[in-house]
């Protein structure tokens, strides 16, 4: 919320409520999603290849329907295989080994709150995007909560 709305949480007046909607709705077909691939005992790299697959196919298929379909310029395709291979590929692969490997996977989880700092500081140097101090807030709540969470059992047991 703190970052959605830039700092005016009790206006609820958003920069861009479309741009909010989406990514509400993204974290809540990944909830889902991952909550019922939980379910899929299927090799877990077999899975992600068939994910990769069958959505290629239906985004072509889409392409096709809706005659869309267009020869990609080179900075486009570029970029869809960077992300292919390094956002998405290899980095569920290393993340399902690493959750493979812990010994707890609550502490591990945990890590994937890192990459929101990494973000920033790629939107800021790459892109020259200013960071807004609403921005800053917002992840130190997150951070705050995940330190909350990882320090709360503690003191109970004490």
């Amino acid at each position: 919320m703190v970052i959605g709305t830039q700092g005016d949480i009790f206006g609820l007046s958003f920069s861009n409520p479309l741009g909010v909607g989406l990514a509400l709705g993204s974290a809540i077909l990944w909830a889902l999603y991952w909550i019922y691939n939980i379910k899929d005992k299927k090799d877990e790299i077999v899975k992600l290849f068939l994910n990769f697959a069958f959505g290629t196919l239906y985004i072509f298929l889409s392409l096709i329907i809706t005659g869309q379909i267009t020869t990609p310029n080179t900075y486009g395709l570029l970029g869809s295989v960077y992300v292919g291979i390094f956002e998405l590929g290899l980095t569920y692969i290393l993340w399902m080994k690493g959750l493979q490997l812990a010994t707890t996977t609550a502490k591990v989880s945990n890590l994937v709150f890192i990459s929101p700092f990494i973000s920033l500081f790629f939107i800021r140097f790459l892109v020259g995007e200013p960071i807004l101090l609403s921005t800053i807030a917002g992840l130190t709540l997150i951070v705050g909560g995940i330190l909350l969470q990882q320090y709360a059992g503690k003191f109970e047991k004490e």
